[in-house]
């Protein structure tokens, strides 16, 4: 099939990468023409494993080929792609389609004989509906219908997940989309991939509801592991011992400093503003944000602490700046507002990432770069784990404790055991795994 994927961002380039891997004819489009440029020229402009491989491979083979030339790839397409950015929109949370909908419009304008277009971008319910109406509008006379078909990938593991997915979402008001569609992902076929057809608004709301719950399970998690330093029990025990109930499932149970991300933050305040506007508020959804927000800031608190207080005019290294592992997305990470509560506080902030340094070096100011995580915590009070990288979890703590000036290892991901750190000379804080209480039982022995 001749596939046209409009926006070569995360999204776009992930999936039209892995379609032509199938075999199919792909086009990846974006006005950025440096970012063109750079594709045409062997380069990635973004980090994610194995992506970069994928794309010389399928180019070779002249099936992927890159262009900002909309129109034209439009006029030869059998299907076409919208895959966007739809950032919250700044005042509102809304999210924001003038890219979705501008992609729309010039869409419209080349169409040439039926065509599917479709909706990769996250977006709200009755988005389709609009841009239906809007390639009406500018070509009344254009033969096409419009589908849903959400992206559920997960940076660091994004090939895979388009490959073998768990299911494959299509919204459908035009049953002539259907066998196109099918013919998409026949190759999943093989895999067994389950592919379910709903209608349009439904398929909108499946991308939402899902990224909200699991926004949610984390949340969820992370208010367990602060009882648990309360009351000295231990949050990976307990999100074990819960996980093993296959009606909860072990997956996004693991404390840390909160979720960050492209997806995440965006959609789940994008979910709130949908349901107050329908005048169904999710009130849930939006407990899940106001405590996530504050849970980064708080994050910086376990730092003072541990630095007797405070930080002022005191160096501590961050280790782990993206928002994940094997990525180089910044966007809502939670060392942006960890980093930001240090500064307030007086610190010097001195960082390592092994692919984020770039992204965050236009994100922060006033943070000193190192080229490992030894010369990040040279001289410093405190070493903060923010992410955990492969990298970063079998780090040297006797060598990494030589170098500093502090004791401090505030461990926000529990990469490492307590014993192992404190034996390495650390004053050591982890995430819900605190030390049981000294306090009276809450219930007495009967004597």
């Amino acid at each position: 099939m001749r596939i046209v994927m409009t926006g070569s961002g995360y999204v776009g380039l992930v999936s039209g990468a892995c379609l032509a891997d199938f075999g199919h004819e792909i086009i990846c489009v974006d006005k950025d023409e440096r970012k063109i440029a750079m594709l045409r020229e062997g380069g990635v402009p973004i980090y994610e494993p194995g992506l970069k491989e994928l794309i010389a491979r399928n180019v070779d083979a002249g099936r992927l080929t890159f262009t900002t030339d909309l129109a034209g790839s439009v006029a030869q397409a059998d299907v076409v792609f919208i895959a966007v950015g739809t950032p919250a929109r700044r005042g509102d949370g809304h999210a924001d389609l003038t890219y979705v909908y501008d992609a729309s419009r010039e869409i419209a304008a080349s169409l040439n004989g039926f065509t599917v277009i479709v909706t990769k971008s996250t977006v709200p319910v009755g988005t389709g509906d609009e841009v239906e109406r809007i390639i009406r509008e500018t070509n009344p006379q254009a033969e096409f219908a419009v589908a849903s078909n959400p992206e559920f990938l997960r940076e660091g593991a994004a090939i895979q997940d388009f490959k073998r997915p768990d299911r494959i979402v299509v919204g459908i008001e035009d049953e002539r989309a259907r066998p196109v569609m099918e013919e998409v992902y026949r190759p999943l076929y093989l895999n067994q991939s389950p592919m379910l057809f709903t209608g349009r608004r439904t398929s909108e709301l499946i991308k939402y509801a899902a990224n909200a719950f699991l926004a949610m399970k984390i949340t969820y998690i992370n208010e367990i592991a602060e009882l648990c330093e309360q009351v000295g029990a231990d949050v990976q025990q307990v999100a074990r011992g819960i996980g093993l109930d296959n009606r909860i499932g072990s997956k996004f149970l693991h404390a840390g400093p909160g979720y960050g991300g492209s997806c995440f933050p965006k959609d789940t305040l994008a979910l709130v503003k949908t349901a107050e506007d329908a005048g169904a508020p999710v009130r849930l959804i939006e407990t899940t944000v106001a405590i996530n927000e504050s849970r980064k800031r708080a994050m910086a608190r376990k730092v003072i602490a541990i630095c007797n207080g405070s930080v002022r005019g005191k160096t501590v290294a961050v280790l782990g700046l993206t928002f994940k592992p094997n990525t180089d997305d910044m966007r809502d990470a939670p060392s942006l507002s960890i980093i930001q509560a240090l500064q307030d506080a007086g610190a010097q902030i001195r960082a390592y990432d092994p692919e984020g340094m770039e992204a965050a070096s236009a994100m922060m100011k006033d943070v000193e770069f190192a080229a490992n995580p030894y010369i990040a915590a040279e001289g410093a009070a405190a070493v903060v784990l923010v992410t955990e990288w492969d990298a970063l979890r079998a780090l040297d703590l006797k060598r990494l404790r030589g170098v500093m000036a502090g004791d401090g290892l505030i461990d926000l991901r529990n990469i490492y055991r307590p014993d192992d750190a404190e034996a390495a000379g650390f004053v050591y804080a982890s995430v819900g795994r605190g030390a049981p209480p000294l306090a009276e039982p809450l219930v007495e022995a009967a004597e």
